[in-house]
C-alpha cells in the first residue's frame, strides 16, 4: 500500500504560485513554477527562493557530541568551530557511502546533521545505533524545522533588507542565529547552486511568513521561485556531487574522489577506517575511474546510465546529464577510466540510444561564479 507524500508547510502556498508539484523522497515538492531556465537563470544572474523543507535535520546534544559524530561520521568533528559548518559523509562498514552531510555546530554540545531527504531516516537509524556507549543523544528534529534557501548574487542585497545580522561577517560554510523578516532563524551561508546565498533554518509554522518577507524583499531584485528542477541544473554546473547519482553505498568517498573529507588523523577509531585505509591505498596504486565533466558537441541530451565510450568500448558510465542553461549545450557528469579522464581526451563519446555522440572531456565544475 503506498503512503501519501508528505507536505511542507509551504505547499499551500507553492499551489496558489501555479507550481508543477512532484514526488521526491515521499514528499511533495515543487518541480517548476514556470519556465526551469527562467529560473536557473535568475539563480545565475539575480536571486531565487527555494523550499528546501524535504531535507532531514537530526540534533546530536552531550558532552561527548563531538566525539560521538567524530567516530560515526568520515569528518573529524571535533575541530569544527561554535558557528561553523562542515562537509562530510557517513559510510558503511565496509566504506560505502550512505550520505553526503552537512554539520552544523550550534553550541559547545549542541550540532546539526543536515541530510538527503531520501536518505534521512537511514542516516537517523545509523545515528541512533552509533551512538551507544557515547554521552550524547540523537534526536530526529525533521519536523522542527522548515528550510528556505535564497541563492544568486543578490542575495545578500535581500537578506539584509529582512535582517539585521552580521551577513558581511558570516562566512562561507557558517550559521548564526538571527531574526529574519520577524521569524527567529539559523541563517546558514550554505547551498547547493554554486552561487552565494543563505539558508534559513525555522519553525515550519514561520515558513510561510518568511516566505513572503522574501518574496516581497526581493522583488526589486529580481528575485523568483524557484523548483528543484533548476535545483538540478545549477548543482550540475557547478560540479556538485548527488547522492544516488555520483555518491552510492557501491562507492567509497575515494572512489567518488572526495577522499579528502576522510579524515584519519582525527583521534580514535571511526565506522569504515579500516575500509576507507585500504580504499585510499587501492586509490593510489590502481587509480579508480574518475568523475569528469562532458560537454557534448551536439543537442542530444546524455541522462544517468548511458555508456561512456571510446575507441568501440565501454569506458565509463554517465551519473547525471542535462542541457546547461548557462553554457547552452547538453552537459554530463560520468565516471570514467582513469586513462580517459584527462581534460581534452579526444575520441570519447556517449552511447546515446546506440549512436555515440561525441564529447569533450573537461575538469569540473562547469561553471565557478565570480567571487
Amino acid at each position: 500500500m503506498s503512503t501519501a507524500p508528505r507536505l511542507t508547510a509551504l505547499d499551500a502556498l507553492h499551489r496558489s504560485l501555479g507550481a508543477t508539484m512532484t514526488d521526491f523522497a515521499g514528499w511533495d515538492m515543487p518541480l517548476r513554477y514556470a519556465s526551469e531556465r527562467d529560473e536557473h537563470n535568475a539563480v545565475r544572474t539575480r536571486a531565487g527562493l527555494f523550499d528546501l523543507s524535504h531535507m532531514g535535520e537530526i540534533t546530536v546534544t552531550g558532552p561527548e557530541a563531538a566525539a560521538f559524530l567524530s567516530y560515526a561520521l568520515v569528518g573529524n568533528i571535533a575541530t569544527v568551530g561554535n558557528g561553523r559548518a562542515r562537509y562530510t559523509m557517513i559510510v558503511q562498514e565496509d566504506g560505502g557511502i550512505v550520505d553526503d552531510l552537512i554539520v552544523y555546530r550550534l553550541g559547545d554540545t549542541e550540532y546539526m546533521v543536515v541530510a538527503n531527504a531520501g536518505n534521512a531516516q537511514i542516516v537517523l537509524d545509523a545515528l541512533t545505533e552509533r551512538v551507544s556507549g557515547f554521552d550524547a543523544e540523537v534526536r530526529d528534529d525533521r519536523d522542527a524545522y522548515a528550510l528556505l534557501a535564497v541563492q544568486g548574487p543578490e542575495s545578500p542585497a535581500i537578506m539584509k533588507a529582512v535582517t539585521d545580522a552580521d551577513l558581511d561577517g558570516l562566512k562561507y560554510y557558517a550559521g548564526l542565529p538571527g531574526t529574519v523578516a520577524g521569524v527567529p532563524a539559523l541563517i546558514a551561508r550554505t547551498g547547493y547552486t554554486g552561487e552565494d546565498g543563505f539558508e534559513l533554518f525555522v519553525a515550519p509554522e514561520h515558513a510561510e511568513q518568511l516566505w513572503r518577507a522574501l518574496t516581497e524583499a526581493g522583488a526589486p531584485h529580481g528575485l523568483i521561485p524557484c523548483g528543484l528542477s533548476c535545483r538540478d541544473t545549477l548543482r550540475l554546473e557547478a560540479g556538485m556531487p548527488l547522492y544516488g547519482h555520483e555518491l552510492t553505498t557501491a562507492l567509497t568517498p575515494f572512489d567518488a574522489g572526495l577522499g579528502r573529507v576522510v579524515k584519519f588523523e582525527k583521534e580514535g577509531d571511526f565506522v569504515g577506517r579500516e575500509a576507507l585505509t585500504a580504499a585510499a591505498e587501492r586509490a593510489e596504486s590502481a587509480p579508480p575511474r574518475k568523475l569528469v565533466g562532458l560537454i557534448a558537441e551536439g543537442r542530444r541530451v546524455p541522462r544517468a546510465g548511458f555508456p561512456v565510450v571510446a575507441d568501440g568500448k565501454v569506458i565509463g558510465e554517465v551519473t547525471s546529464g542535462a542541457p546547461s542553461p548557462t553554457l547552452g549545450k547538453p552537459i554530463a557528469m560520468a565516471y570514467v577510466d582513469a586513462a580517459f579522464a584527462a581534460p581534452g581526451t579526444e575520441g570519447v563519446g556517449v552511447d546515446i540510444r546506440g549512436t555515440h555522440e561525441p564529447y569533450e572531456v573537461v575538469a569540473l565544475p562547469f561553471y565557478k561564479r565570480q567571487k
